[in-house]
């Protein structure tokens, strides 16, 4: 059974047991199908109430079943042990009502849900009404004794009551939790039983009728692309465009600059003025100084945008990117003869830039574009043939650091996995790696490894962080010396001076 519905059919028997509707009340409460004690106790409440004795037993037992340590459930079973004249099982339950109370004089159920208090003295009071009723005089008097050193209210009057009763040999009535008084479910859970709206309800604040009172705010608009133009019966209400700037001369005119767009409220004529609104301010404005929003502006071949308004969507596309113009390949044996005929005469400016640019093209021609990826990233141009091994040593005097030190790798054919350069493999030049006119190297710092055998290499896929002293830590694209297999996950390998071991699946061989 869904919480929510059991706090409903507890609430609404609630109510109805507040208009002492006890039936209806037993109708909602039978509807539970899973109860809990507070509820099993208000069933037994209303059982009492119609005189139902057997069912109101019942009904406790389920409810102490649910909380063996409620004290009220073992009173009030006590009372109605008492009521059925079961003696024994009243005495019982006063005995456990009293430990369960655990030397407390006062127990308070109001955050519970039950607006009662039950006090010691209360319980001894049932103690003595059941020895009373098995005809043991000086037991009932003596529990009657003690309860008058406890504490509590409305303990003096029924205690002496109950003492002159008990000194009449008159048997004692025993005391029920009030009529009415049941457990009720917590206000916070039945106020989650309405529906509630998280996004409230619109308000209009202002709006375009004749003669209301305007608040500075922009006319209503519907979120539709483009300008709203509201229309007003019997007035000619629309957007115009001011020709020219405007300064107020009197009281209520407005200070509009030129090519503005301005909702014409009103077009009365009030000595050649107009009533517009502009930039959330109403006020008069000339008639002569308007033109519909249609006519386009000569100074400036675009549209209009009203600040406040919703925007039409741009015209215009995108620029596209700028190409680059092709550069013709020198010549670099020119004749003489054509070179006389054909060359304009330049100027001393002019053919030193075009020596500058001839020198700079021939430097370009046969040579190639090198970026190496280290912990920065840097470029050199070198020739087009140049080897594996030259290569390394021109990274390594970059870097500073010796040959034998570096590692290159590549990617090959356009994937993503790294491969080592390895110049006795057939690398004799930078022709193997070259990509669109230039070559990507990616240079790692390695540690001589000594006393120790590689089994193979392998090229790490994804960046590992070392989860503990013993692991290898490493990046993407790095080169792993393989020194062992730990088992079927897990290898031990070598790079950049350290040593550990990581998952097989992080690398690739």
């Amino acid at each position: 059974m869904l919480y929510i519905e059991l706090i409903r059919l507890w609430d609404e028997a609630v109510g109805l047991i507040d208009g002492r509707d006890w039936k209806g009340a037993l109708t909602k409460l039978n509807q539970i199908t899973e109860h809990n004690c507070r509820t099993l106790f208000t069933v037994a409440s209303a059982h009492i109430a119609l005189g139902q004795v057997d069912m109101a037993i019942k009904a406790l037992d389920q409810a102490i079943a649910k909380d063996q340590c409620l004290a009220v459930g073992f009173f009030q079973r006590a009372a109605v042990h008492t009521m059925a004249n079961r003696l024994e099982d009243a005495l019982s339950d006063c005995i456990w009502a009293q430990k369960y109370m655990r030397e407390n004089p006062v127990i308070d159920y109001k955050q519970l849900g039950l607006r009662y208090k039950m006090y010691s003295w209360q319980v001894l009071y049932n103690a003595a009404a059941v020895h009373s009723r098995l005809q043991q005089w000086d037991k009932a008097n003596e529990i009657l004794q003690a309860a008058s050193q406890e504490r509590g209210v409305g303990r003096s009057n029924l205690v002496d009551t109950a003492l002159e009763k008990v000194s009449k040999r008159e048997v004692l009535t025993p005391l029920l939790v009030p009529e009415g008084e049941v457990f009720r479910p917590r206000k916070q859970e039945v106020e989650q039983l309405k529906p509630r709206n998280f996004l409230g309800e619109a308000k209009v604040i202002t709006s375009l009728i004749p003669n209301d009172d305007f608040r500075g705010f922009d006319p209503l608009r519907p979120q539709t692309p483009g300008y709203y133009e509201p229309k007003v019966e019997g007035q000619e209400s629309r957007y115009m465009t001011t020709t020219s700037a405007y300064v107020a001369k009197g009281a209520g005119e407005l200070t509009v600059p030129a090519g503005a767009q301005v909702f014409v409220h009103s077009v009365d004529d009030r000595d050649g003025l107009s009533i517009v609104i502009y930039d959330g301010k109403r006020g008069l404005f000339p008639k002569f100084l308007l033109e519909p929003r249609t006519k386009k502006n000569k100074d400036k071949n675009k549209r209009i945008e009203l600040a406040n308004g919703i925007p039409h969507p741009p015209a215009l596309n995108p620029p596209n990117r700028p190409q680059g113009l092709a550069r013709p390949r020198p010549e670099l044996r020119p004749s003489s003869a054509s070179a006389a005929h054909t060359t304009p005469p330049m100027s001393n400016s002019s053919t030193h830039v075009a020596a500058q640019q001839a020198q700079t093209s021939a430097q370009d021609y046969g040579s190639v574009m090198v970026k190496v990826h280290y912990k920065y990233t840097m470029a050199l141009r070198v020739p087009l043939e140049t080897s594996f091994r030259d290569l390394q040593e021109k990274v390594a005097r970059k870097l500073g650091q010796p040959a034998t030190n570096i590692r290159l790798r590549h990617k090959k054919d356009g994937t993503a996995i790294l491969t080592p350069l390895d110049g006795d493999k057939g690398l004799d030049s930078l022709e193997d790696v070259i990509e669109s006119g230039r070559a990507s190297i990616w240079c790692q710092s390695e540690d001589p490894l000594a006393n120790r055998t590689i089994l193979y290499q392998m090229v790490a896929l994804y960046d590992y962080t070392a989860q503990g002293l013993e692991d290898l830590e490493f990046s993407e694209g790095d080169t792993l010396d393989i020194l062992s297999e730990v088992n079927e996950e897990w290898l031990e390998g070598h790079t950049a001076g350290n040593i550990g071991i990581f998952p097989r699946s992080f690398a690739h061989r």
